[in-house]
């Protein structure tokens, strides 16, 4: 999905995008049989009142004949009546059906982005995503409500017209219809204008909201770095283009219409020399001149309609196009068709068998790595920033695969296991920590029905989170902003430990998860972090060499190949690059002090 998908709109119609479209409607086919039946029916009835109001003239009003014109009267109003009910029921079915259309889409792509690798993620981003669930299926709830289905009441309203009129004058029929030649020019000039103002419209939406996104996101950064007047310029600019764009599509409409109205006019002028010198001959009545009017402004509605709809079926090709792109990406992370199934409360033997791996095809950012962690055992991972450490951890837990060599889980390769089974031995506490709206006993809990509130608390008073969550108005029950904004770094590090704790899964995974507080909370967090490793299996990457100088073994990562492993004082024997690193931060923990 590159940033151009924004603003191609690719073809007007595509008959294998409206066959997959029609699949959504299948669900609903009576609602849409019924629909299409009203429609239907509907314009027939439009064909109505001209007729009965050439009889009410003809044969009544022009005769001096009262008798039997409060009974075409109530027919008028009858018509007029059922007209508003049938429109009342194919409105009201299609836009429900609309609704649950809306919503088994967005089900259906929420599902897939559920399902999709954090490769895929990482090539794009959030609010173009999201503009495929909302604008995207929006659009596509335009059509079937105003699209697809209405529009075969505008092609009958337009049949049955021209039928009529041919039937009641050919002569006068023709006539009226020499204006169609204007009404193509007119309609092309617009549906081809109104195309490439449509996609101008959508690009500078799509950059409004990719801006907006990137800078609400940032805002912390530019209010310290005093970018407001900057960003505020350009932002500026994009609203003022994304301005003009809409109202050069405005002048596209407002010459439009009006157009169609005064060929419209032209028609109802032709109608009236061409009729009127007919009824002055006798040829015809007065009536059917009437009835001619009326049909002739009635014949011009529909055809403003269809170009409307024109727009609707343009912008639903592109945008089915889009989701149909999301749904259909292959999912690349799946457990295989018959897995192997292990009891997921057993500590594992893990083992890191000659792994490479590659963010981006041959750039290799793991190179030939082999080591193993028993079970029940610490392993630390140190290292400078972009030496694999990371890494190492999203392949251990299968958001990534191998390029070439394996992982093993107790002697099988983790690609043979079933993938819940994989996520279900780690509990993972990262560095950034996030957290979502809601109470904090939510943010621990995460939905599992199993863990109760008293379970809650315990994992909370275990990781020592309890003495700052009682201090708050609501204790557990205290509602988080977005990310949990109101909390500090260290508070939302012990949170994560209580959810790591409280789900109590055989393998402890750690992310730097003490590099961002200061010394005190570092303490508190030490503490917890005890609690927490016991009776586990422990993954640290850490930043601090502090935090892992108990584990069983460190691993020294430089540039994606293992370089050093041992224990921490086999490791400063060697007086490599451990030994070098645990001399700086030494440096710099004795400056501090001073």
């Amino acid at each position: 999905m590159s940033s151009s998908d924004e603003e191609i709109l690719g073809k007007a119609y595509d008959a294998r995008l409206m066959r997959r479209l029609l699949e959504y409607l299948r669900p609903y086919g009576w609602q849409a049989g019924l629909a299409l039946a009203a429609i239907i029916a509907n314009s027939m009835l439009q064909l109505v009142p001209p007729f009965l109001m050439k009889r009410a003239i003809d044969q009544h009003i022009a005769m001096g004949r009262l008798e039997g014109l409060g009974l075409i009267a109530v027919q008028y109003m009858a018509v007029l009546l059922g007209s508003f009910g049938l429109e009342y029921l194919q409105t009201w079915l299609m836009q429900i059906t609309g609704q649950r259309i809306m919503y088994d889409l967005r089900m259906q792509i929420y599902a897939r982005l559920q399902r999709l690798d954090l490769a895929f993620y990482d090539r794009n981003p959030v609010g173009r995503l999201m503009t495929r669930v909302t604008s995207d299926v929006d659009v596509l709830n335009d059509l079937f409500t105003a699209g697809v289905v209405a529009i075969f009441g505008d092609v009958f309203t337009l049949a049955g017209i021209m039928v009529v009129m041919l039937l009641m004058d050919w002569r006068l029929a023709l006539t009226s219809f020499a204006v169609l030649p204007l009404i193509m020019i007119v309609t092309q000039w617009f549906r081809r204008n109104v195309r490439e103002s449509y996609r101008t419209v959508r690009m500078w939406i799509a950059r409004i909201n990719a801006f907006l996104q990137e800078n609400i996101t940032g805002m912390s950064t530019v209010q310290l770095f005093r970018r407001e007047e900057m960003n505020y310029a350009r932002f500026e600019s994009i609203n003022a283009q994304h301005r003009d764009a809409n109202i050069d599509s405005i002048f596209y409409y407002a010459v439009f219409y009006p157009a169609i109205e005064i060929i419209g006019a032209m028609a109802a002028s032709l109608i009236i020399w061409y009729g009127g010198l007919q009824v002055m001959a006798g040829t015809l009545t007065l009536g059917a001149l009437v009835a001619f009017l009326q049909y002739s402004s009635r014949f011009f509605r529909p055809i403003s309609d269809m170009s409307e709809k024109f727009n609707v079926l343009q912008s639903a090709m592109a945008s089915s196009e889009r989701i149909f792109k999301l749904i259909d990406e292959p999912e690349r992370i799946t457990s295989p068709a018959t897995p192997v199934r292990r009891d997921p409360a057993r500590s594992p033997h893990i083992v890191f068998d000659h792994v490479w791996f590659a963010y981006h095809r041959e750039d290799y950012v793991l190179r030939d790595v082999s080591f193993e962690v028993l079970p029940g055992g610490r392993l630390g991972i140190v290292g400078a920033t972009g030496s694999g450490k990371t890494t190492i951890i999203n392949l251990l837990m299968r958001f990534y695969d191998v390029s070439r060599g394996r992982i093993l889980v107790d002697g099988t390769d983790i690609r043979e296991l079933a993938l819940e089974d994989v996520r279900a031995l780690f509990g993972l506490v990262l560095q950034d920590v996030h957290l979502f709206s809601g109470s904090i006993g939510a943010n621990i809990r995460l939905g599992e029905a199993r863990l109760g509130d008293s379970d809650v608390r315990r994992a909370a008073a275990a990781v020592r989170a309890d003495q700052f969550i009682d201090r708050l108005p609501a204790g557990l029950e205290t509602v988080l902003g977005e990310r949990g904004a109101s909390l500090s770094v260290g508070q939302k590090q012990l949170l994560s430990f209580a959810r790591a704790l409280a789900f109590d899964r055989p393998v402890l995974v750690l992310d730097e998860a003490t590099s961002s507080v200061d010394t005190d909370t570092e303490i508190v967090i030490r503490d917890a972090l005890e609690v927490l490793m016991r009776g586990r299996t422990t993954v640290a990457i850490a930043h601090r060499l502090s935090t892992i100088q108990d584990m069983d073994r460190i691993l020294v990562l430089h540039k994606g190949v293992l370089r050093e492993s041992g224990t921490h004082q086999e490791l400063l024997t060697q007086r490599g690059i451990y030994f070098k690193l645990y001399q700086l931060q030494f440096r710099e923990t004795a400056t501090k002090a001073s």
